[in-house]
Protein backbone atom coordinates (compact mmCIF):
# COMPACT_ATOMS: atom_id res chain seq x y z
CA UNK A 1 0.00 0.00 0.00
CA UNK A 2 3.01 2.21 0.50
CA UNK A 3 4.82 2.74 -2.78
CA UNK A 4 7.85 4.74 -3.74
CA UNK A 5 8.23 6.08 -7.25
CA UNK A 6 10.87 8.68 -7.86
CA UNK A 7 11.59 8.28 -11.55
CA UNK A 8 13.89 11.04 -12.70
CA UNK A 9 14.09 12.79 -9.34
CA UNK A 10 17.90 12.51 -9.31
CA UNK A 11 18.62 13.66 -12.84
CA UNK A 12 19.15 17.29 -11.91
CA UNK A 13 22.03 16.44 -9.56
CA UNK A 14 25.57 16.69 -10.93
CA UNK A 15 28.54 14.60 -9.90
CA UNK A 16 30.26 17.80 -8.78
CA UNK A 17 27.27 18.70 -6.56
CA UNK A 18 27.26 15.31 -4.91
CA UNK A 19 31.03 15.42 -4.28
CA UNK A 20 30.74 18.93 -2.85
CA UNK A 21 27.99 17.86 -0.48
CA UNK A 22 30.04 14.87 0.60
CA UNK A 23 33.09 17.04 1.25
CA UNK A 24 31.01 19.42 3.36
CA UNK A 25 29.74 16.47 5.38
CA UNK A 26 33.30 15.25 6.01
CA UNK A 27 34.34 18.69 7.20
CA UNK A 28 31.41 18.86 9.60
CA UNK A 29 32.35 15.47 11.03
CA UNK A 30 35.71 16.88 12.17
CA UNK A 31 34.11 19.57 14.34
CA UNK A 32 33.45 19.11 18.08
CA UNK A 33 30.01 17.62 18.56
CA UNK A 34 28.94 18.46 22.10
CA UNK A 35 31.23 20.66 24.22
CA UNK A 36 30.75 20.39 27.97
CA UNK A 37 28.65 23.03 29.64
CA UNK A 38 30.77 25.88 30.93
CA UNK A 39 33.93 24.47 29.32
CA UNK A 40 36.65 26.88 28.26
CA UNK A 41 38.79 26.95 25.13
CA UNK A 42 41.53 29.14 23.73
CA UNK A 43 40.57 31.51 20.93
CA UNK A 44 42.96 32.61 18.18
CA UNK A 45 44.56 35.17 20.52
CA UNK A 46 45.23 32.72 23.32
CA UNK A 47 42.38 34.05 25.47
CA UNK A 48 40.04 31.73 27.37
CA UNK A 49 36.40 31.79 26.26
CA UNK A 50 33.44 30.09 27.95
CA UNK A 51 31.37 27.78 25.74
CA UNK A 52 27.61 28.38 25.93
CA UNK A 53 25.56 25.63 27.58
CA UNK A 54 24.72 22.90 25.08
CA UNK A 55 21.00 22.32 24.43
CA UNK A 56 21.10 18.65 25.43
CA UNK A 57 19.24 16.68 28.10
CA UNK A 58 20.86 13.53 29.50
CA UNK A 59 18.28 10.84 30.26
CA UNK A 60 18.48 8.29 33.06
CA UNK A 61 19.45 5.51 30.64
CA UNK A 62 22.32 7.44 29.10
CA UNK A 63 20.77 9.02 25.99
CA UNK A 64 21.59 12.63 25.11
CA UNK A 65 18.56 14.41 23.66
CA UNK A 66 19.21 17.51 21.56
CA UNK A 67 16.60 20.26 21.60
CA UNK A 68 15.88 23.75 20.25
CA UNK A 69 14.36 26.42 22.47
CA UNK A 70 13.60 29.74 20.78
CA UNK A 71 11.67 32.81 21.88
CA UNK A 72 10.78 34.53 25.16
CA UNK A 73 10.98 32.19 28.15
CA UNK A 74 7.88 33.86 29.59
CA UNK A 75 5.76 33.19 26.46
CA UNK A 76 3.36 30.28 26.02
CA UNK A 77 5.35 27.27 24.77
CA UNK A 78 4.62 25.24 21.65
CA UNK A 79 6.41 21.88 21.61
CA UNK A 80 6.86 20.26 18.17
CA UNK A 81 7.30 16.47 17.74
CA UNK A 82 8.85 15.31 14.45
CA UNK A 83 8.06 12.28 12.33
CA UNK A 84 10.10 9.19 11.42
CA UNK A 85 12.99 9.15 10.51
CA UNK A 86 13.57 12.90 10.61
CA UNK A 87 14.65 15.52 13.17
CA UNK A 88 13.47 18.75 14.74
CA UNK A 89 14.67 20.50 11.57
CA UNK A 90 11.50 19.31 9.87
CA UNK A 91 9.61 21.87 11.97
CA UNK A 92 11.90 24.85 11.23
CA UNK A 93 9.41 26.67 8.98
CA UNK A 94 6.66 26.47 11.59
CA UNK A 95 8.96 27.25 14.51
CA UNK A 96 10.10 30.43 12.77
CA UNK A 97 6.49 31.35 12.06
CA UNK A 98 5.27 30.92 15.64
CA UNK A 99 8.32 32.44 17.32
CA UNK A 100 7.58 35.43 15.10
CA UNK A 101 4.10 35.51 16.61
CA UNK A 102 5.54 35.77 20.12
CA UNK A 103 5.44 32.15 21.24
CA UNK A 104 8.24 30.15 22.83
CA UNK A 105 8.91 27.25 20.44
CA UNK A 106 10.63 24.01 21.40
CA UNK A 107 11.50 20.87 19.45
CA UNK A 108 13.81 17.93 20.08
CA UNK A 109 15.57 15.26 18.03
CA UNK A 110 14.15 11.90 19.10
CA UNK A 111 16.73 9.51 20.57
CA UNK A 112 18.84 8.02 17.80
CA UNK A 113 17.69 10.72 15.37
CA UNK A 114 19.27 13.98 14.23
CA UNK A 115 21.80 15.33 16.72
CA UNK A 116 20.69 13.17 19.64
CA UNK A 117 22.97 10.29 20.60
CA UNK A 118 22.77 7.09 18.55
CA UNK A 119 21.93 4.96 21.55
CA UNK A 120 21.10 1.34 20.77
CA UNK A 121 18.09 0.84 23.03
CA UNK A 122 14.86 2.49 24.12
CA UNK A 123 13.35 2.96 20.68
CA UNK A 124 9.72 2.54 21.73
CA UNK A 125 6.85 4.89 22.46
CA UNK A 126 7.10 4.61 26.23
CA UNK A 127 10.70 5.78 26.15
CA UNK A 128 10.01 8.42 23.49
CA UNK A 129 7.38 9.93 25.79
CA UNK A 130 9.70 9.73 28.80
CA UNK A 131 12.40 11.57 26.83
CA UNK A 132 9.93 14.34 26.02
CA UNK A 133 9.06 14.56 29.70
CA UNK A 134 12.77 14.98 30.51
CA UNK A 135 13.05 17.92 28.10
CA UNK A 136 9.82 19.47 29.38
CA UNK A 137 11.02 19.20 32.97
CA UNK A 138 14.46 20.61 32.14
CA UNK A 139 12.85 23.66 30.52
CA UNK A 140 10.07 23.82 33.14
CA UNK A 141 7.35 24.14 30.51
CA UNK A 142 3.72 24.71 31.51
CA UNK A 143 0.50 25.53 29.64
CA UNK A 144 2.16 23.98 26.60
CA UNK A 145 0.64 23.24 23.20
CA UNK A 146 2.01 19.97 21.81
CA UNK A 147 2.00 19.45 18.04
CA UNK A 148 3.01 16.08 16.61
CA UNK A 149 3.30 14.90 13.02
CA UNK A 150 3.16 11.22 12.03
CA UNK A 151 5.25 9.21 14.54
CA UNK A 152 5.56 12.46 16.48
CA UNK A 153 1.78 12.44 16.85
CA UNK A 154 1.96 9.09 18.59
CA UNK A 155 4.78 10.32 20.78
CA UNK A 156 2.84 13.47 21.69
CA UNK A 157 -0.32 11.51 22.50
CA UNK A 158 1.55 9.13 24.80
CA UNK A 159 3.37 12.00 26.49
CA UNK A 160 0.17 13.96 27.11
CA UNK A 161 -1.66 10.87 28.40
CA UNK A 162 1.10 9.64 30.72
CA UNK A 163 3.24 12.64 31.65
CA UNK A 164 1.35 15.80 30.76
CA UNK A 165 -0.99 16.30 33.71
CA UNK A 166 -0.95 19.93 34.76
CA UNK A 167 1.46 20.96 32.00
CA UNK A 168 -0.54 20.71 28.75
CA UNK A 169 -2.98 23.25 27.31
CA UNK A 170 -3.79 21.70 23.93
CA UNK A 171 -2.73 18.90 21.59
CA UNK A 172 -2.53 18.73 17.78
CA UNK A 173 -2.13 15.48 15.85
CA UNK A 174 -1.16 15.92 12.17
CA UNK A 175 -1.07 12.93 9.84
CA UNK A 176 -0.53 10.98 13.03
CA UNK A 177 -0.14 7.22 13.49
CA UNK A 178 -2.76 6.71 16.26
CA UNK A 179 -4.82 4.81 17.12
CA UNK A 180 -2.98 1.82 15.51
CA UNK A 181 -1.42 1.38 12.07
CA UNK A 182 -1.07 -2.40 12.04
CA UNK A 183 -3.87 -4.64 10.81
CA UNK A 184 -5.13 -6.88 13.61
CA UNK A 185 -8.40 -8.70 14.32
CA UNK A 186 -9.44 -5.66 16.36
CA UNK A 187 -8.19 -3.24 13.68
CA UNK A 188 -9.19 -4.80 10.34
CA UNK A 189 -8.66 -1.56 8.43
CA UNK A 190 -4.97 -1.36 9.31
CA UNK A 191 -1.98 -2.11 7.10
CA UNK A 192 -0.68 -5.71 6.96
CA UNK A 193 2.62 -6.53 8.66
CA UNK A 194 4.18 -7.14 5.24
CA UNK A 195 4.11 -3.40 4.54
CA UNK A 196 6.31 -2.72 7.55
CA UNK A 197 8.52 -5.74 6.92
CA UNK A 198 9.18 -4.26 3.48
CA UNK A 199 10.20 -0.94 5.03
CA UNK A 200 12.63 -2.74 7.32
CA UNK A 201 14.09 -4.78 4.46
CA UNK A 202 14.64 -1.73 2.28
CA UNK A 203 16.21 0.23 5.13
CA UNK A 204 18.62 -2.60 5.91
CA UNK A 205 19.54 -3.19 2.25
CA UNK A 206 20.24 0.40 1.14
CA UNK A 207 19.10 3.03 3.59
CA UNK A 208 20.32 5.97 1.51
CA UNK A 209 18.48 4.95 -1.66
CA UNK A 210 15.37 3.92 0.27
CA UNK A 211 15.11 7.33 1.89
CA UNK A 212 15.66 9.12 -1.39
CA UNK A 213 12.87 7.10 -3.01
CA UNK A 214 10.54 7.52 -0.04
CA UNK A 215 10.84 11.30 -0.01
CA UNK A 216 10.66 11.52 -3.79
CA UNK A 217 7.58 9.33 -3.95
CA UNK A 218 4.68 8.83 -1.52
CA UNK A 219 5.69 11.01 1.45
CA UNK A 220 4.95 14.31 -0.30
CA UNK A 221 2.65 12.84 -2.94
CA UNK A 222 5.31 13.33 -5.60
CA UNK A 223 4.30 10.04 -7.21
CA UNK A 224 0.88 11.44 -8.07
CA UNK A 225 0.12 12.54 -11.65
CA UNK A 226 0.63 16.27 -12.10
CA UNK A 227 2.78 16.68 -8.99
CA UNK A 228 5.82 18.95 -9.11
CA UNK A 229 8.61 17.37 -7.01
CA UNK A 230 10.95 19.79 -5.29
CA UNK A 231 14.55 18.60 -5.28
CA UNK A 232 15.28 20.84 -2.29
CA UNK A 233 12.46 19.26 -0.27
CA UNK A 234 13.52 15.73 -1.22
CA UNK A 235 17.16 16.30 -0.32
CA UNK A 236 16.32 18.06 2.94
CA UNK A 237 14.24 15.03 3.95
CA UNK A 238 17.13 12.73 2.96
CA UNK A 239 19.63 14.91 4.85
CA UNK A 240 17.63 14.71 8.07
CA UNK A 241 17.05 10.97 7.76
CA UNK A 242 20.72 10.16 7.11
CA UNK A 243 21.77 12.18 10.18
CA UNK A 244 20.07 9.62 12.38
CA UNK A 245 21.14 6.11 13.35
CA UNK A 246 20.09 3.06 11.34
CA UNK A 247 19.32 1.02 14.48
CA UNK A 248 17.03 3.69 15.93
CA UNK A 249 15.20 4.09 12.63
CA UNK A 250 14.90 0.33 12.09
CA UNK A 251 13.45 -0.18 15.58
CA UNK A 252 11.27 2.89 15.13
CA UNK A 253 9.23 1.13 12.44
CA UNK A 254 7.90 -1.29 15.04
CA UNK A 255 7.25 1.59 17.44
CA UNK A 256 5.13 3.62 15.04
CA UNK A 257 3.32 0.69 13.41
CA UNK A 258 2.54 -1.68 16.28
CA UNK A 259 1.87 0.65 19.22
CA UNK A 260 -1.81 0.83 20.19
CA UNK A 261 -2.75 4.33 21.39
CA UNK A 262 -6.41 3.58 22.12
CA UNK A 263 -6.10 3.99 25.88
CA UNK A 264 -3.91 7.08 25.53
CA UNK A 265 -6.45 8.84 23.34
CA UNK A 266 -9.37 7.87 25.56
CA UNK A 267 -7.57 9.33 28.58
CA UNK A 268 -6.76 12.72 27.04
CA UNK A 269 -9.14 15.52 28.04
CA UNK A 270 -7.41 18.65 26.73
CA UNK A 271 -8.74 20.17 23.47
CA UNK A 272 -7.20 18.23 20.60
CA UNK A 273 -7.15 18.99 16.88
CA UNK A 274 -6.79 15.94 14.62
CA UNK A 275 -5.67 17.14 11.19
CA UNK A 276 -5.07 14.72 8.31
CA UNK A 277 -4.76 14.78 4.53
CA UNK A 278 -7.21 12.54 2.75
CA UNK A 279 -4.52 11.52 0.21
CA UNK A 280 -2.06 10.44 2.88
CA UNK A 281 -0.25 7.38 1.43
CA UNK A 282 1.85 6.75 4.54
CA UNK A 283 -0.79 6.83 7.29
CA UNK A 284 -4.08 6.20 5.46
CA UNK A 285 -6.79 8.61 6.53
CA UNK A 286 -9.71 6.21 7.06
CA UNK A 287 -8.00 4.08 9.70
CA UNK A 288 -6.40 6.90 11.65
CA UNK A 289 -7.79 10.42 12.05
CA UNK A 290 -11.55 9.69 12.27
CA UNK A 291 -10.95 6.88 14.75
CA UNK A 292 -8.67 9.03 16.90
CA UNK A 293 -11.14 11.91 16.93
CA UNK A 294 -13.88 9.55 18.11
CA UNK A 295 -11.74 8.24 20.97
CA UNK A 296 -10.79 11.68 22.29
CA UNK A 297 -12.95 13.36 24.91
CA UNK A 298 -12.49 16.79 23.36
CA UNK A 299 -11.32 16.11 19.82
CA UNK A 300 -11.96 18.01 16.58
CA UNK A 301 -11.39 16.36 13.20
CA UNK A 302 -10.09 18.46 10.29
CA UNK A 303 -9.86 16.53 7.02
CA UNK A 304 -7.80 18.32 4.37
CA UNK A 305 -8.90 17.12 0.95
CA UNK A 306 -6.30 15.52 -1.33
CA UNK A 307 -3.33 16.61 0.78
CA UNK A 308 -0.35 14.24 1.29
CA UNK A 309 1.38 12.98 4.40
CA UNK A 310 4.03 15.68 4.13
CA UNK A 311 1.52 18.53 3.96
CA UNK A 312 3.29 20.47 6.72
CA UNK A 313 5.93 21.17 4.07
CA UNK A 314 3.95 21.17 0.83
CA UNK A 315 1.14 23.31 2.27
CA UNK A 316 2.87 25.11 5.14
CA UNK A 317 0.76 28.29 4.89
CA UNK A 318 -2.48 26.34 5.18
CA UNK A 319 -1.22 24.31 8.13
CA UNK A 320 -0.09 27.48 9.91
CA UNK A 321 -3.49 29.04 9.37
CA UNK A 322 -5.28 25.99 10.80
CA UNK A 323 -2.90 25.81 13.76
CA UNK A 324 -3.25 29.50 14.53
CA UNK A 325 -7.03 29.29 14.50
CA UNK A 326 -7.00 26.32 16.90
CA UNK A 327 -4.37 27.73 19.23
CA UNK A 328 -6.05 31.10 19.65
CA UNK A 329 -9.61 29.83 20.24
Amino acid sequence: MIKANCTGCQTSLTRRGILAAGAAGLVSMTLPIVPAEGAQHQDGHGLAQTVSPTPVVATRDGARIFYKDWGPKSAQPIFFHHGWPLSSDDWDTHMLYFVGKGYRVVAHDRRGHGRSSQIGHGHDMDQYAADVAAVVERLDLHNTIHIGHSTGGGEAARYVARHGKGRVAKLVLIGAVPPLMLKTPANPGGLPIGVFDNLRARLAANRSQFYLDFAGGPFYGYNRPGSAPSQAVIWNWWRQAMMGGAKAQFDGIKAFSETDFTEDLAGISVPTLVMHGTDDQIVPFADSAPLSANLLKNGTLKALENLPHGMCTTHADLIQSELSAFITT
